[in-house]
Protein backbone atom coordinates (compact mmCIF):
# COMPACT_ATOMS: atom_id res chain seq x y z
CA UNK A 1 0.00 0.00 0.00
CA UNK A 2 3.03 2.29 0.04
CA UNK A 3 2.22 3.33 -3.55
CA UNK A 4 -1.00 4.89 -2.26
CA UNK A 5 0.94 7.42 -0.21
CA UNK A 6 3.01 8.42 -3.23
CA UNK A 7 -0.22 8.87 -5.16
CA UNK A 8 -1.38 11.26 -2.42
CA UNK A 9 1.87 13.21 -2.90
CA UNK A 10 1.22 13.44 -6.65
CA UNK A 11 -2.46 14.34 -6.27
CA UNK A 12 -1.77 16.90 -3.56
CA UNK A 13 0.96 18.63 -5.57
CA UNK A 14 -1.28 18.63 -8.65
CA UNK A 15 -4.25 20.15 -6.81
CA UNK A 16 -2.10 22.81 -5.13
CA UNK A 17 -0.67 23.95 -8.48
CA UNK A 18 -3.68 23.66 -10.80
CA UNK A 19 -5.73 26.37 -9.06
CA UNK A 20 -5.68 29.88 -10.63
CA UNK A 21 -5.15 31.74 -7.34
CA UNK A 22 -1.97 32.26 -5.28
CA UNK A 23 -1.78 29.18 -3.08
CA UNK A 24 0.83 27.77 -0.66
CA UNK A 25 3.60 25.85 -2.46
CA UNK A 26 3.03 22.13 -3.12
CA UNK A 27 5.76 21.19 -0.67
CA UNK A 28 3.29 22.25 2.03
CA UNK A 29 1.60 18.89 1.41
CA UNK A 30 4.67 16.98 0.19
CA UNK A 31 6.76 17.40 3.32
CA UNK A 32 4.06 16.40 5.86
CA UNK A 33 3.26 13.26 3.83
CA UNK A 34 6.94 12.35 3.64
CA UNK A 35 7.26 12.74 7.40
CA UNK A 36 4.03 10.99 8.41
CA UNK A 37 4.54 7.92 6.24
CA UNK A 38 8.35 7.83 6.26
CA UNK A 39 8.49 8.01 2.45
CA UNK A 40 11.64 8.04 0.37
CA UNK A 41 12.66 11.68 0.03
CA UNK A 42 13.85 11.36 -3.58
CA UNK A 43 10.65 9.64 -4.69
CA UNK A 44 8.57 12.29 -2.93
CA UNK A 45 10.56 14.99 -4.72
CA UNK A 46 10.28 13.40 -8.17
CA UNK A 47 6.60 12.48 -7.84
CA UNK A 48 5.67 15.78 -6.20
CA UNK A 49 7.44 17.86 -8.84
CA UNK A 50 5.75 15.77 -11.55
CA UNK A 51 2.37 16.55 -9.97
CA UNK A 52 3.23 20.25 -9.79
CA UNK A 53 4.33 20.38 -13.42
CA UNK A 54 1.17 18.61 -14.59
CA UNK A 55 -0.92 21.01 -12.51
CA UNK A 56 0.82 24.05 -13.96
CA UNK A 57 0.54 22.62 -17.48
CA UNK A 58 -3.22 22.11 -17.10
CA UNK A 59 -3.45 25.65 -15.69
CA UNK A 60 -1.81 27.08 -18.82
CA UNK A 61 -4.29 25.14 -20.97
CA UNK A 62 -7.53 26.28 -19.35
CA UNK A 63 -6.64 29.80 -18.19
CA UNK A 64 -6.76 31.35 -21.72
CA UNK A 65 -10.34 30.09 -22.12
CA UNK A 66 -11.25 31.39 -18.67
CA UNK A 67 -9.60 34.78 -19.27
CA UNK A 68 -11.57 35.28 -22.49
CA UNK A 69 -14.79 34.88 -20.54
CA UNK A 70 -14.00 37.09 -17.55
CA UNK A 71 -11.65 39.77 -18.97
CA UNK A 72 -12.16 42.28 -21.74
CA UNK A 73 -10.45 41.65 -25.08
CA UNK A 74 -8.16 44.65 -24.47
CA UNK A 75 -6.81 43.16 -21.24
CA UNK A 76 -6.13 39.83 -22.93
CA UNK A 77 -4.34 41.63 -25.74
CA UNK A 78 -2.26 43.60 -23.22
CA UNK A 79 -1.08 40.46 -21.43
CA UNK A 80 -0.34 38.74 -24.75
CA UNK A 81 1.79 41.74 -25.73
CA UNK A 82 3.55 41.52 -22.35
CA UNK A 83 4.22 37.83 -23.01
CA UNK A 84 5.72 38.62 -26.40
CA UNK A 85 8.07 41.15 -24.82
CA UNK A 86 9.13 38.68 -22.14
CA UNK A 87 9.71 35.94 -24.75
CA UNK A 88 12.04 38.26 -26.66
CA UNK A 89 14.46 38.17 -23.70
CA UNK A 90 15.49 34.59 -24.57
CA UNK A 91 17.82 33.04 -22.00
CA UNK A 92 17.31 35.99 -19.65
CA UNK A 93 13.61 35.14 -19.30
CA UNK A 94 14.55 31.49 -18.63
CA UNK A 95 16.98 32.56 -15.92
CA UNK A 96 14.29 34.77 -14.40
CA UNK A 97 11.85 31.83 -14.27
CA UNK A 98 14.45 29.59 -12.61
CA UNK A 99 15.29 32.27 -10.04
CA UNK A 100 11.63 32.96 -9.29
CA UNK A 101 10.91 29.23 -8.90
CA UNK A 102 13.72 28.95 -6.36
CA UNK A 103 12.17 31.62 -4.15
CA UNK A 104 9.50 30.79 -1.55
CA UNK A 105 6.89 32.68 -3.55
CA UNK A 106 3.67 31.52 -5.24
CA UNK A 107 4.38 30.74 -8.90
CA UNK A 108 0.70 31.12 -9.83
CA UNK A 109 1.13 34.68 -11.23
CA UNK A 110 3.92 33.39 -13.47
CA UNK A 111 1.71 30.72 -15.04
CA UNK A 112 -1.36 32.94 -15.15
CA UNK A 113 0.62 35.50 -17.13
CA UNK A 114 2.05 32.80 -19.38
CA UNK A 115 -1.35 31.19 -19.95
CA UNK A 116 -3.24 34.42 -20.67
CA UNK A 117 -0.38 35.57 -22.92
CA UNK A 118 -0.62 32.21 -24.71
CA UNK A 119 3.08 31.55 -24.25
CA UNK A 120 3.81 27.95 -25.19
CA UNK A 121 4.25 25.85 -22.01
CA UNK A 122 7.57 24.53 -23.37
CA UNK A 123 8.97 28.04 -22.87
CA UNK A 124 8.09 28.06 -19.17
CA UNK A 125 7.98 24.51 -17.81
CA UNK A 126 11.64 23.38 -18.35
CA UNK A 127 12.98 26.39 -16.42
CA UNK A 128 10.23 25.96 -13.83
CA UNK A 129 11.19 22.28 -13.46
CA UNK A 130 14.83 23.17 -12.70
CA UNK A 131 13.95 25.71 -10.03
CA UNK A 132 11.10 23.63 -8.63
CA UNK A 133 13.15 20.44 -8.38
CA UNK A 134 16.01 22.18 -6.59
CA UNK A 135 13.78 24.01 -4.11
CA UNK A 136 11.53 21.01 -3.40
CA UNK A 137 14.44 18.58 -3.10
CA UNK A 138 16.04 20.87 -0.54
CA UNK A 139 12.81 21.13 1.47
CA UNK A 140 11.97 17.42 1.35
CA UNK A 141 15.50 16.34 2.29
CA UNK A 142 15.20 18.44 5.39
CA UNK A 143 12.53 15.94 6.42
CA UNK A 144 14.59 14.55 9.28
CA UNK A 145 14.94 18.00 10.80
CA UNK A 146 11.27 18.72 10.14
CA UNK A 147 10.20 15.42 11.71
CA UNK A 148 12.02 16.42 14.86
CA UNK A 149 10.37 19.83 14.79
CA UNK A 150 6.89 19.08 13.46
CA UNK A 151 5.15 21.67 15.62
CA UNK A 152 7.60 24.35 14.54
CA UNK A 153 7.19 23.37 10.88
CA UNK A 154 3.41 23.73 11.01
CA UNK A 155 3.75 27.05 12.80
CA UNK A 156 6.04 28.17 9.97
CA UNK A 157 3.26 27.60 7.44
CA UNK A 158 1.54 30.55 9.13
CA UNK A 159 4.72 32.54 9.78
CA UNK A 160 5.24 36.09 8.58
CA UNK A 161 7.48 34.75 5.80
CA UNK A 162 4.75 32.55 4.32
CA UNK A 163 2.12 35.26 4.73
CA UNK A 164 4.45 37.80 3.11
CA UNK A 165 5.02 35.43 0.19
CA UNK A 166 1.28 34.98 -0.26
CA UNK A 167 0.68 38.75 -0.16
CA UNK A 168 3.49 39.27 -2.68
CA UNK A 169 1.89 36.72 -4.99
CA UNK A 170 -1.45 38.51 -4.76
CA UNK A 171 0.25 41.85 -5.51
CA UNK A 172 1.92 40.35 -8.59
CA UNK A 173 -1.46 39.07 -9.76
CA UNK A 174 -3.01 42.51 -9.23
CA UNK A 175 -0.14 44.11 -11.17
CA UNK A 176 -0.72 41.70 -14.04
CA UNK A 177 -4.43 42.49 -14.15
CA UNK A 178 -4.67 46.18 -13.32
CA UNK A 179 -1.58 47.77 -14.90
CA UNK A 180 -2.21 49.13 -18.40
CA UNK A 181 0.63 47.28 -20.12
CA UNK A 182 0.13 48.96 -23.49
CA UNK A 183 0.67 52.36 -21.89
CA UNK A 184 3.64 51.17 -19.84
CA UNK A 185 5.50 49.26 -22.57
CA UNK A 186 4.65 51.38 -25.59
CA UNK A 187 4.28 54.89 -24.19
CA UNK A 188 6.39 54.48 -21.02
CA UNK A 189 3.48 55.79 -18.98
CA UNK A 190 2.27 54.10 -15.81
CA UNK A 191 -1.52 53.77 -15.72
CA UNK A 192 -3.94 51.62 -13.80
CA UNK A 193 -7.09 50.24 -15.39
CA UNK A 194 -9.69 48.60 -13.17
CA UNK A 195 -12.29 48.32 -15.93
CA UNK A 196 -11.05 44.93 -17.13
CA UNK A 197 -14.06 42.67 -16.58
CA UNK A 198 -15.99 41.29 -19.51
CA UNK A 199 -19.55 42.36 -18.67
CA UNK A 200 -21.69 41.20 -21.54
CA UNK A 201 -24.65 43.41 -22.09
CA UNK A 202 -27.89 41.64 -21.51
CA UNK A 203 -30.42 41.89 -24.31
CA UNK A 204 -33.67 43.63 -23.56
CA UNK A 205 -36.47 41.29 -22.83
Amino acid sequence: MMWWYYFLVFAGAFLFDVVPIPFPPALTIMVPLQIMYDLNAWWVTVIGVAGSILGRYVLTLYIPLLSEKIFKAKKNQEVQYLGEKISEKGWKSQLLIITYSLLPLPTTPLFLAGGIARIKPIRIIPAFFIGKFISDATAVHLGKFASENVDEMFRDTLSWQSITGLIFGILLLCALLFIDWFSLLKEKKFKLDFNIWNRKEQSDT
